[in-house]
């Protein structure tokens, strides 16, 4: 238990920082452990929440693969991924639609407005706000060589129109964003929500995106969590990609952090949302945790 002199010391680490963000905008990305874990999706929201009072202005932007796979099996019907991306036929979009949009968002929205904000859940298709064109899979062939396939109703966004966004953020609210793109001729997407949450960043020209995962950060060795390296600047990161450094999943969230910095965002994080707060530890405190990618 805290003494009343170390939460003092506490706030007053805060106030500097308070102080240089009032006004920001940080876009967060939630997905991972911390969207089905109760107790770390109420520290995740009550941070977003808490964002709010003290003057920055929040857009949360959230994923659901779990969850839509779960819905896919009650069906009956079987999950199928390309390069980390799920084929979503005309079925599988019209699910992922609902589990995103009409049960996700909306939980998200019902739980911020408890904690005590005035949230408002929008998708992609709304306002217009992502507009997206069919995006290929990539495969290796029988003789190695690479391959574009179909892959379905899986959107690379091409347009944001933000308009909705800087609205719903003057009238005080928190938007909710789920991953659901329109095509020109007002066709569903399904699409990524770290590129989501990136593109929408890039538009907003936000002061900071925050990519929350199920890992640490990023880390120089992966057998030792002492290693992680707190801050990539972008030219080091085709080094560290090669090196395998970073790898996998992870390739696209760095990806996405620096198509952002590129397109005028402030700074971008990779944070692990197992732990409790880690967005306020991040901006908030001295320290901060995971890795932060700049120019």
């Amino acid at each position: 238990m805290l003494s009343p002199m170390e939460k003092a010391g506490i706030l007053v680490e805060a106030l500097p920082y308070i102080k240089k963000f009032h006004g920001a905008t940080v876009v967060i990305k939630y997905g991972g452990h911390a969207m089905v874990d109760s107790a770390l999706q109420e520290a995740v929201l009550t941070d977003v929440v808490l964002m709010q009072y003290v003057g920055l202005h929040p857009v949360l932007v959230h994923g659901g693969g779990p969850e839509i796979t779960g819905m896919l099996k009650k069906v009956g019907k079987e999950s199928n991924f390309v390069g980390g991306l799920r084929v979503t036929d005309a079925e599988t979009m019209e699910i992922a639609q609902m589990v995103l949009v009409g049960k996700i968002n909306k939980d998200i929205v019902g739980l911020l407005n408890n904690i005590g904000s005035s949230a408002v859940g929008l998708s992609g298709k709304d306002g217009r706000l992502l507009l997206a064109e069919k995006k290929l899979g990539r495969i290796r062939n029988s003789d190695g060589a690479e391959e574009m396939v179909d892959i379905g109703q899986v959107g690379l966004v091409r347009q944001v129109n933000p308009g909705i966004l800087e609205t719903v953020i003057r009238e005080g609210y928190i938007p909710v964003v789920a991953p659901v793109a329109a095509g020109q001729a007002g066709e569903s997407y399904n699409v990524n929500a770290d590129s989501a949450a990136g593109a929408l960043a890039a538009a907003l020209k936000a002061d900071k995106l925050i990519i929350l995962t199920d890992v640490e950060g990023i880390l120089a060795d992966r057998q030792d969590k002492s290693s992680l390296i707190s801050t990539i600047a972008v030219p080091e990161v085709p080094g560290l990609i090669d090196r395998g450094v970073i790898d996998g999943g992870m390739i696209p969230k760095v990806e996405c952090c620096v198509n952002a910095l590129r397109q005028g965002v402030g700074t971008t994080h990779i944070l692990d949302g197992r732990v409790p707060h880690s967005i306020l530890l991040e901006i908030f405190t001295d320290q901060g945790v995971g890795t932060m990618v700049v120019l």
